[in-house]
């Protein structure tokens, strides 16, 4: 579900943050093949999962607003 503030960023702002969601997900992911220790390992993925959420969420506002 979107939220007011996501629905009114313009295209070259949520692309903008899509890019910025993309590379913390690859951030998170070399973190996670570097850390060592199942509470560490457990944070990373609840960090990647909550990244990979919001991307999801703009990609679809993205994608809507194209087909307008």
């Amino acid at each position: 579900m979107s939220t007011d503030y996501e629905d009114s960023l313009s295209m070259d702002a949520l692309n903008d943050r899509i890019a910025i969601l993309e590379d913390n997900i690859r951030q998170l992911i070399e973190q996670a093949a570097a850390a060592s220790g199942e509470q560490n390992e457990s944070r990373i993925a609840d960090r990647i999962s909550q990244q990979n959420e919001e991307l999801d969420r703009l990609l679809m506002i993205r994608e809507s607003r194209q087909k307008k």
